[in-house]
């Protein structure tokens, strides 16, 4: 079962790293502000720190000065949407392990009925992968010929018609969070109606 024996050494790995990524963000919030020497150790050191996070910084220093917020808040932003991009990926690795053990366990049983869920079931986990995928994407230009593209191509149809009830508000498309309630209502209904024992 991957849930029991690899899924716990993941989530340690993963934690690990936005842990260690959360400490660099936080020393250039502190370099943002200090704005030390640039010709001692520890200019030195703030200019590295700057150069390595720009890239992860950027859009959201971009959103804050949309709206005149001080751009040397932007790391605290970036940290705060890593964190729910970290928590996010969690659940989706979770949820992956889940599908792949119910239908081990479905298989084994020969559990027709419960197969065919977990194949529901992980065809709209997918779903909700591409519409993740795409949230992060609307942070960077990207061609419609790559991947990216391939992504914005399978959930338009999806987002369109909650887009046209609520549209984006500035950066933020809330049409995609009311999308992933409604299937995550589909998959709890998709594991009470093949899954579970009636």
């Amino acid at each position: 079962m991957l849930s029991v024996t690899i899924l716990p050494i993941l989530f340690l790995v993963i934690w690990s790293l936005f842990g260690v990524w959360a400490l660099v963000m936080l020393l250039r919030l502190v370099f943002n502000y200090a704005d030390p020497n640039p010709f001692g150790k520890v200019g030195r050191f703030g200019f590295k720190t700057r150069k390595l996070t720009e890239k992860w910084i950027y859009p959201a220093a971009r959103f804050l000065a949309m709206y005149g917020i001080d751009t040397r808040l932007a790391p605290i932003v970036t940290l705060l949407i890593g964190l729910m991009l970290t928590y996010f990926a969690v659940q989706i690795i979770a949820n992956t392990f889940s599908i792949i053990d119910g239908l081990t366990a479905a298989v084994a049983a020969g559990n027709v009925k419960a197969f065919i869920g977990f194949i529901l079931y992980g065809l709209l986990s997918l779903l909700v992968l591409f519409i993740f995928i795409r949230f992060i994407s609307s942070w960077f230009v990207f061609s419609k010929n790559t991947f990216l593209g391939f992504v914005t191509r399978v959930t338009e149809p999806v987002l369109a018609p909650f887009r046209r009830l609520i549209p984006p508000i500035g950066m933020f498309d809330i049409s995609a969070m009311i999308a992933l309630l409604l299937i995550g209502f589909l998959q709890t209904l998709v594991i009470r109606v093949f899954v579970s024992p009636v």
